[in-house]
């Protein structure tokens, strides 16, 4: 999944990085100490390799190899990156955290992969007075948690966003004549598949769409064969399952095996990851799911680009670009304003910021404009709704056959 001989030499760096904690005071002040704790191990790990740790190393190399970070008095320092692994577990993760403060007295954190991650050390940023970059949490209650914790970051939206998305989309090919109106609905019985499937309920009845079949399964199902013989036999043309990696991948090979090829097939997390191609055997075109990217973007080409160059692997299609612009809004608030914790939160609430997905302004804390549903086309999880925003494409509907 991702290129050991390069991870491998980025993760020496750090390692070596970190060593030099045990140097004297003097030294140390001219590096920033960053530290960040994730899933390097148990079931979230899959999604942290992916989407949350290579960029932070990506983002550590380009930043050092440039000279360092950049301070308002001119001045540059390296980062020193301090990793721990929160073993999939949020109590691990708090008390990384706390770690990171309270021993290695880090100057910044970066957040974990994940909604619950995020959710369970969001009080413990906020009162230890450190801006929490949340940028893989999905939540409706963004808004909510914004205003109660003042220095916290909501970058991914909300399920009504991206039930949203989706519905506008299959509204328009169904008043185009391209597909019934009949959708077949499983969702993982956890956070994220909760909460889109709890929006999407009301906003597929508002758009006139029957939701013909609606099934919840729990974490870590494996077996798919009778929920896709149900579904084939419901005559919905489109099939959507807000589902984690492990289940996604499992529906893409199960559903060829079985040759479902509903006329929409929409699946969540681990959809747009680089390795999807692979698991579905280079049958992936038309596939959809949450997210996407802006393929005529000359920034985001570059982007995957150097991804592809420092870490070994393209990055994911949804999250990955977005985490990297967070990062970018952390490097240029220090630039503005230093290393103060309090004027970089502040910065990053009124900030406008030049970054790989394009000049980001934060509302409310929260990152509004969003891809909310992608398509593979080719070799590209592309962008496709909202139909408006700058550099969607036109969905393929229906999906060629597996």
């Amino acid at each position: 999944m991702i290129g050991f001989t390069r991870r491998a030499a980025i993760g020496l760096f750090c390692t070596t990085a970190a060593v030099t904690l045990s140097l004297g005071a003097a030294q140390a002040q001219e590096v920033v100490r960053i530290g960040y704790v994730a899933s390097k191990s148990g079931p979230a790990a899959a999604g942290a390799g992916i989407t949350t740790i290579p960029n932070y190393e990506l983002w550590v190399h380009d930043v050092n190899a440039a000279g360092g970070l950049k301070l308002p008095d001119g001045s540059q320092h390296k980062i020193e990156l301090i990793a721990y692994d929160d073993r999939s577990t949020a109590e691990e993760a708090v008390r990384a955290v706390e770690r990171l403060v309270s021993q290695d007295k880090v100057d910044f954190i970066l957040p974990p992969w994940g909604t619950g991650f995020n959710l369970a050390i969001a009080p413990l940023m906020d009162r230890l007075g450190y801006p929490h970059l949340a940028v893989t949490s999905l939540t409706d209650k963004a808004p909510e948690f914004a205003a109660r914790w003042t220095k916290s970051f909501w970058m991914l939206g909300g399920g009504h966003d991206y039930a949203g998305g989706l519905a506008d989309l299959l509204d328009k090919a169904v008043a185009d004549g391209t597909i019934n109106n009949k959708v077949a609905v499983i969702s993982v019985s956890d956070g994220f598949g909760i909460d889109l499937i709890s929006a999407a309920r009301p906003i597929f009845a508002e758009h006139k769409l029957d939701l013909v079949y609606d099934k919840a399964y729990p974490v870590g199902t494996t077996d798919f064969a009778a929920i896709i013989e149900d579904v084939k036999a419901s005559g919905a043309d489109s099939f959507v399952a807000f589902s984690y990696p492990p289940e996604t991948f499992a529906l893409a090979k199960q559903s060829q095996t079985a040759a479902f090829n509903p006329k929409v097939f929409f699946t969540g997390v681990g959809t747009p990851f680089p390795n999807y191609p692979g698991v579905v055997e280079g049958k992936q075109e038309g596939v959809m799911s949450v997210g996407g990217v802006d393929g005529t973007s000359d920034k985001i080409t570059a982007y995957f680009k150097r991804h592809a160059e420092v870490i070994g692997t393209p990055p994911d299609s949804w999250a990955s670009a977005i985490t990297y612009a967070s990062l970018e809004m952390l490097q240029q608030s220090i630039e503005r304003v230093g290393l103060d914790r309090e004027a970089v939160a502040g910065e990053l609430s009124s900030g406008k910021f030049d970054t790989v997905i394009g000049e980001v302004k934060l509302q409310d804390n929260q990152l509004r404009d969003l891809w909310l549903v992608g398509q593979w086309q080719g070799d590209t999880f592309k962008g496709v709704s909202p139909a408006d925003k700058h550099g969607a494409t036109a969905p393929i509907i229906p999906k060629p056959n597996w």
